[in-house]
């Protein structure tokens, strides 16, 4: 499990999977997005720009993301 400190009130989600070095590129995140490998709290969510706030979780490739 990752947990990932969140300055602000919310990170985007492509930028939170390029921050934790799950993908290399945002053109990476917001294909994997799209195609639907990304779970956001227990459902899939194909947003790319989702904002993802404390308390979220973010599953994707067997890591789950908690933001803190």
């Amino acid at each position: 499990m990752i947990e990932f400190k969140v300055t602000g009130d919310y990170i985007p989600m492509i930028q939170l999977l390029k921050a934790t070095h799950l993908v290399s590129t945002g053109g990476e995140a917001q294909i994997v997005v799209d195609e639907g490998e990304v779970k956001y709290n227990g459902g899939v969510d194909y947003r790319k720009r989702l904002k993802v706030r404390k308390g979220d979780v973010v599953e994707f490739r067997g890591e789950k993301i908690t933001v803190i």
